[in-house]
């Protein structure tokens, strides 16, 4: 798995921050393309920067792997619709963009309550999402699906998420009693399953945040 190309789309949120620093760091890793609506704050050798609206993709750069952490939520974003152009549309274009480059495998940074049939408009995009991705023709799909986020958002010049600082809270006191699958997870413990898993995935694979928290 030497000399891998990587692309990361979301490399400024919080998910993605870690996955950026994992491939930067990887020795198997040769060069790394972000795309995203702004630049991330990191700079490295490997690292090449890409700004585009992701309604209009250039052609992208071959590369061997894909890791999309494109989200937002709906007050962020202002409507269902804004909403859905980011975690649905833009995901997978960027998708589809890394097919046409000769990518064969794709991380994903989903929900825990993912589900297409869900009556919840967020779960409902974010299973929509996973299906679609999972009819693309990768080799390797490799899906997680976190419970509640915990990493400093305020460092990444992001507004803080007030379920997730609860959620955090009540964890800490009550982890013994909440199943690891509900348990609020640190970012980078996703990214870590990712990283650890999309380099040679096969077929389609769904964590949930308890394996992730154990580690892959």
């Amino acid at each position: 798995m030497e000399s891998r190309t990587a692309l990361l789309a979301g490399a400024t949120g919080l998910v993605g921050t870690e996955i950026l620093k994992g491939l930067l760091a990887d020795p198997g890793v040769a060069a790394v393309h972000t795309l995203g609506r702004r630049k991330p704050s990191i700079q490295h050798p490997k690292l090449t920067v890409h700004v585009v609206d992701f309604a209009a993709l250039p052609p992208l750069p071959r590369a061997d792997e894909v890791y999309l952490a494109l989200g937002t939520t709906i007050k962020a974003a202002g409507s269902q619709a804004a909403f859905r152009a980011v975690d649905f549309e833009a995901n997978i274009a960027v998708a589809k963009a890394a097919l046409a480059a000769g990518v064969r495998r794709a991380g994903l940074v989903s929900a825990m309550g993912a589900d297409p049939n869900s009556s919840v408009f967020y779960n409902r995009v974010k299973g929509e999402l996973e299906d679609v991705l999972a009819g693309l023709g990768f080799d390797g799909l490799v899906i997680a699906r976190p419970s509640l986020l915990v990493g400093d958002r305020e460092a990444l010049g992001q507004s803080i998420r007030p379920l997730e600082h609860v959620g955090f809270l009540v964890g800490k006191v009550l982890s013994p009693l909440i199943p690891r699958n509900y348990a609020p997870i640190e970012a980078k413990k996703v990214a870590n399953t990712l990283l650890s898993t999309v380099p040679f995935a096969k077929g389609k694979q769904v964590f949930f945040s308890g394996a992730m928290q154990r580690g892959v």
